[in-house]
Order: C-alpha cells, then structure tokens, then sequence
C-alpha cells in the first residue's frame, strides 16, 4: 500500500505547509538518504557542508549554504551514488560561553538546546541528512578524541608549550592564533586585540609548510583561485639568505633575514622589535634602559596590524649600542622599534633606508644616513622621500658595482656563506598555531604538569579528561582559564610519578574540533579511535565541500595541516581532505550584511511561514549563482511560490487526465533538451540557470496542455522528467507532483531522467556562409552534413553569388555544418 494521500484534481491551491506536514513521516519512515553498509557497491560520493555553530535558530546564511550542499547530495543519489551527507555541531566556543553566562545557566544547556531547536528547523527544510552521522563536538565522547589526536601530535613534537608574545583579546579574555585577529581586532567580538606574554601551546605548523603549499597544485581547478591565493599570501613563502651582524658586548653574532642580501652596502642602521627578548638583552648596560622601558609599554599598547601600517609615524629608541655590517665593516647603530614584529624571522632587520619605505621613513624621523645601492634610474630617494624599490644595477657595492639585482643576491649569498656570515634561506609569514584558550568551554588540554617529571601526558587509557561541572567553577571571564578555579578538579597525581600535580588549566582552540570533524562521520559511532581507518578509506576525501571563504585561513588551512600530519602517522592514506570546494555567498538585505543593530533582518522562520520552504529554497537559489552575495531586498519567494502552484495544478489535470494518442513532438524535444541542459548545468553548480531551464519547460507542458490537452504523452513524459529534477531544488512540490501523477513515493527514490540525444538533436544547425571572412548568408543544414554536401550548398546561394561578382573562387574552407569560407579574388 503507498503512503501517500488523496489529492482530488479539482483543488484549486497549493498549501505548501500542508504538504511538509504530509510528507515528512513518509520520508522519515522511508529513513531516505542514509549511506550504505560496506558491502554496498555503488560508487561512493562523500558531500559535506561546514557544520553549523548552534548559536540559535537557523539564519538566511543558513538557509542558502544548506540549501546547495542539499542540492549536490540529492543529484549524487539520483546519479546512482551511495552518498554520505552527514550533519554535526561545531558545539565548543566563545560565543556559547558568554551567552550562558550572560542568561546565568551552563554553557552545555545553552548549547544543546540551541542543537535541538536547528536540528528540528533542518529536518523541516528538508535537507537529505544522513542523521545517524549526527554528532557534537561538546560531547566527551567525540572530544575524547581530540584529546587522543593531540597527544598523538604531542608524541611527534608538533604540540609544544611556549612563552611568548601573544594576541589577547581584552573582552573575551583569552588568547587568539593570528589568524584570528581581523584588521586589528578579535574576530569573534570586534574587539580591539593586544599583546601579552604568555606561555601557551601551539601546533607546529610551520613545520608543513612547504607541503601545504606545494599540495595546492593538487587543488587547482577544483578550489577557487582565491582561496588558494589567500593560503598562499598567508603561508608566505619567500627565499632569500640569513646574515650575521656582530654586536658589540655580545658574544654571539644577531642574525637577520633579508630577501635582498643585495642591498647589504645599503644598511646603515639596525632595528630589533621593541618587545622582543633580544630588545630587553641589548637594552641591559646601554644606558638607556629607562627609554626602553617607557617605550615597551607604549609598543604592548599597539596591534599587529597597526605597528605595520606603511603611514604610521616611525617611532623606535637607541638602544645604545652598535652593529657591524659584514660586507662593508661599518659601525651601523642600534634601535628598537614598533614596526619590527619579534615573530617575524628572527625579530631583527638590517635597515636599507634608501629601497625600503618604512626604513628610510625611520631613518628621516631620526636623522640617519640613506645611501642608495640600487640604481633604478629615479632620484634618489634621500632627496625625494620615496624609496625605490625596483630593479637596476648596483652601485656604491665595492666590487659588486654594475651587478643586476638577480647576479647580485647569488654572489653575496655564496661569498657570505664562504667567509661564515650567511646563508641561503627560506622565509615564511605563516606563524605556528597557537591553540589554548583561558575559558572553560572547550576541549580540556590532556597534559599534567609535575614539579618532579614536568610535562606529562594523560595516559590514553585516561581520557577524556572531562570538564568539570560549570557549577563549580567561575566561568566570568578573568584572564586565566576558569578551570583553576576548581581545585579538586585541578589538583591531580602525576601520571608518571604518583606525586601532587595539576591538569593543564587551558582548553583547545574549536578549531582544533573542526580540524578532523568531516573523517568522524565516517564511523560516528566508532570506539576504537578518532574514526575507523576503512570507512574514512571508503569515504574520504570528501568529493564536494561547501562553506563560506570566510574560512579559507583559518578551518581550511588548519584541516590540511591535520590531514597531513595524520598521513605522516599512517592513519589516512591521502593527502588532502576535500578535492572540491565550493563558496556561497552571503544573504545581505538592502546592500548590507543583516543586522538586528541595522534594522535590516530577515527572519528564516517568518519566510518558511509565509511562503513555504519550497518557495524559500527557490528563490535562493534562483537569485544568482552560488559564490555571489543574494540582497534578499531584491527578491521574493512569492514569484517562486506561484511557479510551485502552477506546476502543482499542472499535476493535478495531468495525473487525472485519460491518456490519448495525439502527441506533441516539439515538447518531446524541448523535454529531452532540457534534461540534457540542466544535467550539464546542476554538475557546473549554475542551479539559478537550472531552475530557469525548468521554468521554460514548465511553460511549455502548460502550452501543450491548454492546446492538444492534458492527457498528452508528452506533457505526462515532461512533467514526470520535470518532478524528478525539480526534487533538487524543491523537495516537498516534487514529491506532490510525482505522487499526484499516480506514483508511490518517493520522487526522491528514482532514478535521474535520461535524454534521448537522437530526440534531442536539432533538426537543423545554422551554417554562416563567408565570402573573403564577411557573413554573406546563413544556412539551415542537417546536423549531419559532410563537407562536400555543405560546399555545393553554399556555392548554389543566390546572395554568395551576388557577393562574389566576377571574382574567381580560389579555396572553399569547409567546416561542416556551422561554416564556410569562400576566398576569392
């Protein structure tokens, strides 16, 4: 017996509503879009979108993203794929810290509840979840094995604890990776982000930096060009030579980094970052230690990103004492100063004021000496202000002198190496990740710290350390984590030594959770490790990932980083996690990014209310193309629900109506076309040009409809071909439809509509005619045509007669059957 419900064909209006409350039990209870066991053999494709953060109700953003991750996962299935697309939360973080503790409750009620509220609002809109993959990052079950990872990567010196300058963000009090300051700021609260000294863990990404360059070329073409542009642009790699400078009262040599070891003869000062340890060092016995330290607190008061600005007034302090230039064995002076950042290369530069901007503009703030080496044919920039940068030759660069800059940086590279003051080098921007965070609410650090034994790793066997109960501990934000506000929870044995200890008080950065998310819905429920080694062999790597570029820094960087450690462990057996990525946009209203504060939200829920999820998921995906923003002031899903209506109506008369014998050629074509066209489309993710093929056809069905009737073979053949490809994007009209034409459900069951190409060829192809390369007729030609054929025809048209006059035909260029080219003369 069918599940289904009686749809008399003389109903006159679509109830959206009434259609999802109809058809979710049946889609529950058909338990549609699971992934199959081991043995199943139909090829596998592994769609996945970037897990939500359960921040609240689902949002307009949500809505577009799932949406086209929705549509690649309903197209696979129907392709004949066993398709893995599995939901999850990205349930640690910040933000439901604050919340909770903002409303007075726990941060685990305020997550959960949050979770079960979007999971509800999903199964509503219909999203082709696999729910049995559901999983949370919050739960110790899953950060059981982040714990478990981490130590793996401890075990293999890439997770390390050091003291350092680090970016503190003052609202949210806790730490934050670069990549998390925005222009200055924390990027999770806007707030203005400074410095700190701290000790704090880091993953030693640096150490896959190359390989997470050269990789990329495994992406191209696959990713867009701008995400691999950003990761390259961060990654930062660049080659030049290390050299030595031998500084007074000390006994070791500073060595700085340069790209131009070519402007050597040039450097006519030294500049150390104010807020490094080799700053306090020279400080010592300089007789300006007072300076110093008034001018260090005016430095830790500054970002990044302003310390770097290229306007900023140049600001520093001698440190008295001097340098020595190793090519020329000038006394060049010392000084710290903002615009040196100490984590940049070693935390010292050679100053070339005359071909470095922010230098000579220091050396004019202190009146110090700019000598040109490079002669690019300006003036020279002591006179003008302006460094010059570019290519020329060297001059004032003793035995160097008429050198191109390339000839240049190999000869004094080799000769500083000869003599033991340089070497060649690589540089990279990218800095190691630093992943702990003073709040509660994440991944507890699994690291004991002993007096006796020092830093010792919770043994496996032990974990998950879990987090305490949020009502004993003080969760206000205080500059250290709340975690060591618990003593019986911070108070431990030492593993190694039986001794009094204390646990690691910090918790991991969530995107240390996300970094490996994706390989756990392979084997949710997997209890002998992180996931199981054959199913994410069965799986991975995923073959479509959607998301946000928002994220291409930060998540997608760092789950790279993961997946190559985790091949270098031999647990995964490729080398990148997604072969194909695809960017949304945003869902901005009135030009701007919706905001309560702006006055321009648009409520999800008030959408699906009033016009259905259908119409919503329609006009979303009709708006543009995926990876442009959608200004929802310049839509509306009332267009998208009338179509819905229509094609509904046109159901209803089809599916009720006694089949004949008349038929209708034309539509039989455009149907076959238009499943070819919309095939081709759908796999180039151009969804909105897809619906708007499908709009045409619909059009069509109803012409035929109102011209030759409803019981029309060809009008049932192209709406049942319509009701399968509609299903992408509007699941629950889809299912009406095919229901309403007389079929057991699910729509969604079937097989993707296959074309006839003879069905769908045309008739005829349009052949320009050219006389001496200028269009002088235009054929209608069988597609089939051969080149003689082709030939005669064009030399038989009256208007190529008429073009060639007296000239003689000297070559007849065939190209069957869009062209032909007389030359004559």
């Amino acid at each position: 017996m069918r599940e289904s419900a009686d749809h008399p064909a003389d109903e006159e209006s679509y109830d959206p509503q009434a259609a999802q409350e109809r058809w979710l039990p049946v889609w529950d209870k058909l338990a549609l879009n699971q992934a199959g066991s081991a043995s199943d053999e139909r090829p596998r494709k592994y769609i996945l979108d970037m897990f939500p953060y359960p921040s609240g109700d689902l949002h307009m953003g949500h809505a577009e993203a799932f949406s086209i991750g929705d549509v690649g996962a309903r197209y696979a299935m129907m392709r004949g794929f066993d398709v893995l697309h599995p939901i999850g939360w990205d349930s640690f973080g910040l933000p439901a810290e604050n919340a909770a503790i903002k409303r007075g409750m726990s941060p685990a009620e305020w997550t959960y509840s949050n979770i079960d509220v979007q999971a509800d609002s999903f199964h509503r809109f219909g999203i082709s979840f696999d729910w049995r993959t559901r999983l949370h990052t919050s739960d110790p079950e899953y950060y059981r094995w982040t714990q478990w990872l981490f130590l793996r990567f401890y075990e293999k010196g890439l997770a390390y604890r050091k003291a350092s300058p680090v970016n503190w963000c003052p609202n949210d009090q806790t730490v934050l990776a670069n990549e998390q300051v925005i222009g200055g700021r924390c990027e999770r609260c806007d707030a203005v982000v400074t410095k700190r000294n701290l000790t704090q863990w880091y993953f030693r990404i640096t150490q896959y930096a190359d390989r997470l360059l050269d990789d990329m070329v495994q992406l191209e073409g696959s990713w867009p060009d701008r995400v691999l542009t950003m990761q390259r642009n961060w990654i930062g790699r660049s080659t030049g030579a290390h050299v030595d400078f031998a500084i007074e009262g000390r006994a070791e040599p500073v060595t700085v980094y340069t790209t131009r070891p070519d402007t050597l003869y040039g450097a006519t000062f030294f500049v150390v970052a104010a807020d490094s340890a080799l700053a306090t060092e020279l400080a010592a016995g300089g007789g300006h230690e007072a300076d110093f330290a008034a001018y260090l607190e005016q430095v830790r008061l500054a970002t990044d990103i302003e310390r770097l600005a290229t306007d900023r007034v140049k600001t520093g302090v001698f440190l008295g004492r001097h340098a020595t230039n190793p090519v020329n064995g000038e006394r060049i002076p010392i000084y710290a100063a903002d615009y040196v950042l100490a984590d940049y290369g070693t935390g010292a530069i050679m100053a070339v004021p005359a071909h470095d901007q922010r230098d000579l503009d220091f050396a004019r703030a202190f009146d110090l000496p700019v000598v040109a080496v490079i002669d690019t044919g300006l003036e020279d920039p002591a006179v003008t202000g302006i460094a010059t940068v570019g290519d020329g030759v060297l001059v004032n660069s003793g035995p160097y002198d008429g050198l191109r800059k390339a000839e240049a940086i190999d000869r004094i590279t080799t000769d500083l190496v000869a003599r033991g003051g340089g070497s060649a080098a690589v540089n990279y921007r990218l800095r190691d990740w630093l992943l702990s965070r003073q709040r509660y609410w994440g991944c507890p650090i699994p690291i004991v710290h002993c007096p006796s034994c020092g830093e010792v790793a919770v043994p496996d066997e032990q974990l998950p350390v879990r987090l305490p109960d949020p009502t004993t501990v003080d969760l206000r934000p205080k500059g250290t984590s709340p975690l060591a506000s618990n003593p019986d929870w911070l108070n431990v044995e030492c593993p190694k030594c039986g001794g009094p200890a204390t646990r690691d008080a910090d918790t991991m950065d969530t995107f240390v959770d996300s970094s490996w998310y994706y390989l756990r819905y392979c084997s949710p429920d997997y209890s002998d490790g992180p996931f199981d080694v054959e199913a994410v062999r069965r799986w991975m790597p995923v073959a479509q990932y959607t998301g946000g570029v928002e994220h291409a820094i930060l998540h997608l960087l760092y789950s790279r980083f993961f997946i190559k450690v985790l091949h270098d462990l031999g647990m995964v057996d490729f080398i990148e996690p997604f072969s194909s990525l695809l960017n949304q946009g945003q869902v901005i209203n009135q030009g701007k990014a919706m905001s309560k504060s702006l006055g321009n939200g648009v409520e999800l829920q008030s959408e699906l209310a009033a016009y259905g999820v259908d119409a919503v998921r329609v006009t979303i995906l009709f708006a543009g193309p995926p990876e442009e923003d959608i200004d929802w002031a310049d839509v509306s899903p009332t267009g998208a629900g009338k179509w819905l209506a229509r094609l509904w109506r046109l159901s209803g008369e089809i599916g009720s109506a006694s089949a004949f014998s008349v038929d209708d050629d034309g539509l039989r074509k455009l149907t076959h076309q238009t499943i070819d066209e919309v095939t081709r489309l759908v796999e180039l993710f151009r969804y909105n040009v897809a619906i708007a093929r499908l709009m045409s056809l619909s059009n069509a069905i109803r012409t035929t409809v109102d011209k030759s009737g409803a019981g029309t073979p060809a009008a049932r053949e192209a709406l049942e071909a319509l009701a399968k490809m509609v299903s992408l994007f509007a699941p629950y009209t889809a299912e009406e439809l095919w229901s309403r034409l007389g079929h057991e459900p699910s729509v969604h069951q079937q097989s993707w509509p296959s074309f006839d190409p003879l069905i769908a060829a045309n008739d005829t192809v349009t052949c320009v005619v050219q006389v001496n390369g200028k269009v002088r007729d235009r054929l209608e030609v069988p597609p089939s045509i051969d080149a003689e054929s082709l030939q005669t025809l064009a030399l038989a048209s009256a208007t190529v007669h008429k073009a060639l006059g007296d000239m003689a035909v000297r070559q007849v260029i065939s190209r069957p059957p869009r062209l032909v080219n007389i030359v004559a003369g």
